[in-house]
């Protein structure tokens, strides 16, 4: 029944007695913990500023929490108190932690400061001008962005960028460079003015352009109502600033993890505190590691200047660590000194009590990386196996995550160790999973806009919104805030029509806007926000600052963190780890096989009939198609819609599910299909998969059980046009794909059933989910843009996107990821891998070409020091070894030569003397190994009987076990998995009717009876050899041409010929343009040499017939052969015999022996004796005057005529019944289903060596 909506409000509205009703319970409390003297001491701390020294495990965020949770119940509002960090992670913990002391009602704002920050920006804006909220740009908007501004620079050179910069404006690193340079400015409070003066006065051009780069910057982000995360900081701190009342906002503001503050967010601190003010900060200048994103380690060492008053304690106790391991790392601490802090802090930071004993610390070197990273893969499982450690409480930590992480990952696993990977810094669109996705899209929007215009049609065009030839706002300047002396301020930009409004000065009389406080619900309630975990979406327009009213109520608390959980530079796209100068240095700022046609009628896109199979002299067809055929279809767009290699991809993708099996029974079945509606040359079985897929209805006629996949896929792409059509959003054509294949089903069955495989398919959906959620995020920030222009920026990134939630961590995988991205975190057995001299520590230079980091607040900075790179690099080493809680493992290559790998200076430190270890693991301790290990003594003559019996129990033991559903666990353990123990099957239909004629040609006559008959069957019968190739396509060319000008079609002139060449020759597939001009000058010189031929007088023989198909039946023997095939020339000689020519354009030519018996040539003359040429000799039978192979790849003797004509080999008519004979073995050979290999020089053209018994890389492993 059909309600109206007034009539299901009503229903709503009346509760019947058994109705269920949801009630909002909030956390139960949990009781205090019990907190040592020191922890103590904290919680009592009344008021003012204290920083608190807290070392790792010594229960930092117990004491915080405490702290918090003390100040709530001695009356204070928890509104009044707010709780700063630096990742959503650690602000969600942190929030749920205080929401379990004090009940949920009741929790203070824990929030990171970039969400704070946006909620008061928010708060700030002038409602009436700005509705729309702003946007922040993730790293990989920020960098596309940044490039194509440098890009439109070069090309309309609107910045003076110095000359010997210019070339590279459109290199990654230089993108990187200049991003750095951005927010180095915007760190400090520079404005496009302020760095101006100051490189003017310092003498750098660069950083000049850079400021004019940074002005031409922010006015696209007005002009889009977005920011970058550098900007968002700095206004807000301008905010804070220049805004009196938020300094007594707050009662209490506590940070976590101080050391990792900039110079801006000490600013803020500064400013949101006041003169007295409670600020309880919490930070470990020992685990300062991010000065690369602009961290300074002098935050905490002048904690007292900067906060006047302060008192500085520590915490005492490690409760992560047993004794052992606890002492050798407090050694590392030894050499980093800790100036201007109390010493008697000092002192007590770095003497921790241990709570437990225990731990152990182990260092080894390895003479090889591959024997360190075995050995390694041994430590684990021996841990997993022998000690019982769950493997996700073990984790490897290296220094330099691109140069490191791949080859570790590959190594763990296929050692049987299940890895979880962090950190990967792979741009989403190049994810496995997520490629086939972004290609059926965009063959579908492709599809649904043929013609589109704007952004969307040049995959490299600029974005509209960022088009760098738009001219920059008249009217728009950029606060500088505090600026270097002597250079000038700047103001906010207001879009519209609205004035303009100071940034670093109050006008005055201009009566500032609301405080928080003034708005309602105490201090937080004016900052405005949003939602508490997400960023608002929308497009707003120029974000000024505004001291009119303020936002509606809300706070930082609900303002959205923008930051990912370990992205501690929001922005940069990556995670925090150090850039080293590599491939892994974190960015600043924060012929198919399956597509070919084996068939030996398969044809390449030409004028005439496609290639036949190779030639066993030099891969030319030994038969062509007859008929002129018509021009080849160009390679743009041969599939109405869908590319040949588009089309190719998706087919062989999880999307389309189809094997190369498939794709040729398919290609050969819709080849056939065009045969038999009369055309005599089909396309190539590549273009008519991709029609096919374009049109699916005609798959419907087609067996199943190789067409089902291409016709689901191609009904999906329709249906995703359709609705990208009716105007459809990208993210709903993405679930249009994605949900109406079993694709998805496949990968859940995979990631239940768990092992590698399911490793896989976690990480395959992880990247699905990510590229939905990007999609949906895509569609809302830009109100739908379409699905070219989703596609057009997500290609545009080149690095990893920014995340608001972590990936699900698997709950049975040791975790690898970096340093940098191991803080915060704690297992029972970590090893610190790859720790080598030169690696770790890395003492390169940070951003060498802008040099960001000499940008300073009063000056030209000095560049972090040799000493002080050592020093952060060893702290760096320290945050990675407390990560464990029982056992750390360090370990290092030690090369024996002088010049090779060397071990880190910090192996030394640890208090622990390197074990050297020579070897590697005699074998993985891994299920797969066990069973190698057995089956090899079972067949072991040397061992003893005993002993064989033995292996072969433990085998039929683990052969005998399963999992729950009954699967077998170690398959691979039963004999019935195992090679070689069966007798060859044979089939159970004869592979030719002993009843009728043998089927043979003369290539197959020459393969059956004289090189290999094994190459025939797999070739001609299993249909099993290579897509034709370009030297196919090559000979298929060259003979139709030939064809051609004998037929009279086509005259004989060159110029004529190599303009139909030239009409097709793209469409041959070359590896590389050279060798596409070297092989069309060499089908140039064979033309002439044909021409040439053709022209001159041969005897008297004139042409009767070109193409000549015949078709005859005879007795070889006892067996009746029917021999078939396509004559190139026939010609009648003086004496009215039939003469046979066979042009072949192979590189190399039989011997004149060979010739005399060549096999192929008999067959055409024996044909002629048994009719096949009377019909074109007015219905006489001719006699055999002989036949001939015309080379026209290969120049003749110099007595012959030399290089200008072809190289002719004539066999004189047959003699004898040789050629019978032949035939009758073939035939036989073919019935008696005897194919065995045989070698000689055809093996070097060989399709099948790798599966050939008779080629050493062809041999089985049971042989």
């Amino acid at each position: 029944m059909i309600t109206s909506s007034s009539d299901r409000t009503e229903r709503r509205r009346t509760r019947t007695p058994d109705a269920y009703r949801l009630v909002r319970t909030g956390p139960e409390r949990v009781d205090p913990p019990v907190l040592d003297a020191a922890q103590r001491a904290v919680v009592d701390h009344t008021g003012g500023p204290l920083l608190v020294l807290a070392g790792p495990g010594t229960g930092k965020t117990t004491t915080l929490v405490e702290a918090v949770t003390a100040r709530v119940e001695a009356g204070a509002d928890p509104a009044r108190i707010l709780i700063l960090t630096f990742s959503r992670k650690a602000a969600v913990e942190l929030r749920d932690r205080a929401a379990l002391r004090l009940g949920g009602a009741r929790a203070p704002q824990a929030t990171t400061f970039h969400s704070f920050c946006y909620g008061l920006v928010r708060a700030h804006q002038d409602t009436d001008l700005f509705a729309d909220p702003l946007r922040l740009l993730s790293g990989p908007e920020q960098d596309v962005m940044v490039r194509t501004l440098l890009e439109g620079q070069r090309r309309i050179r609107s910045i003076r960028w110095p000359d010997d910069l210019r070339a590279a404006l459109t290199t990654r690193g230089f993108a990187d460079e200049v991003r750095a340079v951005l927010a180095r400015a915007r760190e400090l409070g520079l404005g496009p003015q302020a760095l101006s003066s100051f490189a003017d006065r310092i003498g750098r051009p660069d950083w000049k352009a850079a400021a004019a780069f940074l002005s031409e910057y922010l006015d696209v982000l007005d002009m889009q109502g977005t920011l970058d995360y550098a900007e968002l900081l700095h206004r807000a701190v301008l905010l804070a600033e220049r805004t009196p009342a938020l300094a007594s906002a707050y009662d209490a503001i506590f940070v976590d993890e101080y050391q990792d503050t900039d110079a801006s967010q000490l600013r803020l601190l500064r400013a949101l505190t006041g003169p007295g003010g409670t600020l309880v900060a919490f930070g470990d200048p020992d685990q300062s590691i991010y000065a690369f994103r602009g961290a300074d380690i002098n935050n905490v060492l002048d904690f007292g200047s900067a906060f006047p008053g302060a008192r500085v304690k520590a915490l005492t106790v490690g409760r992560r660590s047993g004794a052992a391991l606890l002492a050798a790392t407090r050694l590392l601490t030894t050499r980093m000194p800790v100036p201007r802090l109390p010493v008697e802090a000092v002192r007590a930071h770095r003497n921790l009590a241990p709570v437990r004993e225990g731990g152990r610390v182990e260092v080894f070197t390895y003479p090889t990386a591959g024997a360190e990273l075995d050995n390694i893969a041994d430590v684990l499982r021996r841990a997993h196996l022998e000690d019982g450690v769950p493997w996700q409480d073990m984790a490897v930590l290296v220094r330099a995550g691109g140069r490191t992480l791949p080859a570790m990952r590959r190594a763990l696993i296929s050692a049987g160790v299940p890895v979880e990977t962090d950190g990967a810094d792979t741009p989403l669109r190049h994810e496995p999973a997520v490629s086939p996705l972004l290609t059926a899209l965009r063959v579908s929007a492709t599809a649904a806009d043929p013609a589109p215009s704007g952004p969307g049609t040049d995959p490299h065009a600029e974005p509209a919104a960022a088009d760098p030839a738009l001219p920059p706002a008249p009217d728009t300047a950029h606060s500088d805030g505090p600026t270097p002396a002597d250079a000038p301020a700047g103001t906010f930009p207001a879009a519209g029509s609205g004035p303009q409004v100071r940034a670093d000065t109050v006008e005055p009389g201009a009566a500032p806007g609301p405080t928080p406080a003034d708005a309602g619900g105490g201090p937080g309630a004016g900052l405005s926000g949003g939602a508490p975990d997400a960023v608002e979406p929308g497009s707003g327009r120029s974000p000024a600052v505004s001291t009119g009213p303020a936002a509606p109520a809300g706070g930082p608390a609900q303002a959205a963190d923008p930051g990912g959980p370990d992205a501690v530079e929001p922005g940069s796209g990556q995670g925090p780890e150090a850039p080293t100068g590599s491939a892994d240095a974190v960015g600043p700022g924060a012929g198919d096989p399956a597509g070919g046609d084996p068939d030996p009628d398969a044809v390449a896109a030409g004028p005439g009939p496609g290639p036949g199979p190779a030639d066993p002299a030099g891969g030319e067809p030994d038969a062509a198609e007859p008929g002129q055929g018509a021009a080849p279809e160009g390679p743009a767009d041969p599939a109405g819609g869908i590319g040949v290699e588009a089309a190719l991809t998706l087919l062989a993708s999880p999307l389309g599910g189809m094997d190369a099996a498939d794709l040729r029974r398919l290609g050969r079945a819709l080849r056939d299909e065009e045969r038999a509606a009369g055309v005599k040359v089909p396309a190539p079985s590549d273009v008519l998969l991709a029609r096919a897929l374009a049109e699916p209805e005609r798959l419907t006629a087609h067996d199943p059980a190789y067409a089902r996949g291409a016709q689901r896929l191609g009904l999906l792409l329709r249906k995703a046009r359709e609705l990208l059509q009716g105007g459809g959003t990208a993210e709903e054509a993405l679930w249009v794909l994605w949900d109406g294949t079993p694709w998805p089903q496949r990968l859940e069955r995979s990631a239940r059933r768990g092992g590698a495989a399911g490793r896989n398919a976690d990480r395959d959906l992880d990247a699905v989910c990510a590229l939905f959620d990007t999609a949906a995020r895509a569609e809302e920030r830009t109100g739908g843009r379409g699905a070219l222009n989703f596609l057009e920026q997500l290609e545009a990134e080149d690095i990893a996107a920014d995340t608001l939630t972590a990936r699900a961590t698997r709950s049975d995988a040791v975790r690898l990821m970096t340093a940098h991205r191991s803080k915060g975190l704690e297992w029972s057995l970590v090893v610190v891998a790859g720790v080598q001299e030169g690696l770790w520590p890395d003492l390169r230079r940070r951003g060498s070409l802008l040099e960001a980091d000499r940008i300073g607040r009063d000056g030209l900075a000095e560049p972090l020091t040799p000493g002080a790179l050592l020093a952060e690099e060893r702290r760096l080493f320290y945050v990675a070894a407390t990560r464990a809680r029982d056992r750390l493992v360090v370990t290092a290559v030690k090369a024996p030569a002088d010049d090779g790998d060397q071990p880190s200076r910090f192996l030394n430190e640890l208090g622990v003397p390197p074990r050297d270890v020579t070897g590697r693991p005699r074998r993985p301790l891994a299920v797969a190994a066990l069973v190698a290990e057995l089956r090899a003594t079972t067949v072991d003559p040397d061992a003893s009987p005993a002993l064989r019996d033995a292996a072969a129990r433990r085998l039929a033991r683990l052969a005998a076990l399963t999992d729950d559903e009954d699967r077998p666990l170690v398959p691979a353990a039963h004999p019935q998995r195992w090679w070689g123990l069966y007798e060859p099957t044979r089939s159970s239909v004869p592979l030719r009717d002993r009843d009728r004629p043998v089927a043979l040609s003369g290539s197959a006559l020459e393969q059956l009876a004289n090189t290999c008959s094994l190459q025939w069957f797999l070739g001609r019968e299993v249909k099993a050899d290579t897509p034709s190739t370009a030297a196919q396509g090559f000979g298929n060319v060259v003979h139709v041409l030939a064809d051609e000008v004998a037929s009279g079609r086509t005259p004989a002139d060159l110029a004529v010929l190599m303009e139909r060449l030239d009409s097709v020759w793209d469409a041959l597939a070359f590896d590389a343009p050279w060798k596409s001009r070297q092989e069309k000058d060499n089908a140039r010189a064979a033309l002439e040499r044909f021409l040439r031929w053709h022209t001159t007088d041969r005897g008297g023989r004139a042409a009767v017939a070109t193409e000549h198909e015949f078709d005859v039946t005879l007795e070889a023997g006892e067996v009746a052969v029917r021999i078939r095939g396509s004559m190139d020339r026939v010609e009648s000689d003086p004496q009215g015999r039939a003469y046979v020519v066979d042009f072949k354009t192979g590189k190399s030519a039989p011997t004149k022996d060979e010739v005399a018996r060549h096999p192929q040539l008999a067959v055409y003359q024996l044909a002629v004796r048994e009719g096949a040429v009377d019909e074109v000799f007015d219905g006489l039978r001719p006699a055999s005057g002989g036949a001939e192979l015309v080379q026209l790849r290969q120049g003749a003797a110099i007595r012959e005529g030399g290089d200008a004509v072809p190289k002719v080999q004539a066999q004189e008519p047959l003699d004898g019944e040789w050629v019978g004979d032949l035939l009758a073995t073939a035939a036989g050979r073919v019935l008696d289903e005897r194919f065995a290999p045989a070698a000689g020089r055809h093996c070097d053209h060989c399709s099948f060596r790798s599966s050939c018994s008779v080629r050493p890389e062809g041999r089985q492993t049971v042989e």
